[in-house]
């Protein structure tokens, strides 16, 4: 059965480790059927949350931005990846930017499954243990319902590209194939 999948990649470099990870998912995901979107954060126009609390009653932002139309991605979509370079042990900016601004429909993005695509200078799986937590805060604390599927982990790639010598490389197209 098809799924509407979307992909966010975070990355700030186009071809980037992450990004590169996120194209490999795609291409499982395609090749198994699925409708998929991948949407480059860079190319959006987000800004901060200014926490002003009006979408807590009105559900929409006060800002004019790009995000509207991204959220509205988020609540059609099945299948959500959430993809990020890990940088001083955190997501990166451009991602965190974007969770926070999910508030004014957060409570629509349920019951999706999330994967996770991490891509890190470090060699070790369990140093990326904070990121991880770090999305979960959003999936499991904020989302109903939410259900994590996998973490793709493409550590040991610095140099863009390097990912590609990598497990993750291989693991990222299988796990959109079987999303």
């Amino acid at each position: 059965m098809s799924k509407q999948v979307l992909i966010i990649s975070s990355s700030p470099r186009r071809g980037g480790n992450s990004d590169l990870l996120c194209d490999r998912f795609m291409a499982g995901a395609l090749e198994a059927g699925h409708k998929v979107e991948k949407i480059f954060l860079p190319d959006y126009k987000i800004n901060y949350c200014l926490g002003c609390g009006v979408c807590n009653t009105s559900h929409v932002c006060v800002q004019k931005d790009d995000m509207k139309p991204l959220l509205e991605k988020m609540v059609k979509a099945e299948v959500i990846v959430l993809a990020t370079p890990v940088y001083f042990y955190s997501m990166d900016g451009q991602l965190k930017t974007f969770i926070d601004r999910t508030v004014p429909r957060y409570t629509e993005i349920s019951d999706k499954d999330f994967y996770f695509i991490l891509s890190a200078a470090d060699t070790e799986k369990k140093n990326l243990s904070r990121t991880v937590e770090a999305l979960r805060g959003f999936t499991e604390d904020c989302l109903d319902g939410a259900k994590e599927k996998k973490i793709i982990y493409g550590v040991g790639a610095w140099q863009k590209g390097e990912v590609k010598n990598t497990p993750a490389y291989f693991e990222a197209y299988e796990a959109g194939l079987k999303c």
